[in-house]
């Protein structure tokens, strides 16, 4: 897979989320094989970070952006753009990666 896949499966009502932006978000991450890594929607703890400054994988602050406050997408997303050859933790080298994502606010 060579570029990151953005699927809305819920457009939101509020405002949408731009570079920039602190958001909250609720998440799941799948490896394709379908077996989850990650969760934030499990511990119930949502992930703030600031859009488009790099604190997370490209194919996020790529994918994000644009998100409407209560939109929920999937994306799927290249190795290339979230974490390369080396992978990360449980998330093997060269994986495509899939999360299902929430925009909870913009704060």
């Amino acid at each position: 897979m060579a570029e990151l896949q953005i699927e809305d499966t819920e457009i939101g009502k509020g405002k949408a989320c731009k570079a920039g932006d602190f958001v909250s978000m609720h998440y799941t991450g799948w490896l394709t094989n379908g077996k989850k890594f990650d969760s934030s929607v499990d511990r119930n703890e949502p992930f703030d970070f600031k859009l488009g400054a790099g604190q997370v994988i490209s194919g996020w602050d790529t994918g994000i952006e644009g998100m409407l406050v209560g939109g929920k997408r999937k994306l799927t997303i290249p190795s290339k753009l979230a974490y390369g050859e080396f992978g990360a933790g449980p998330i093997p080298p060269s994986a495509t990666i899939i999360f299902d994502v929430e925009l909870l606010a913009i704060k």
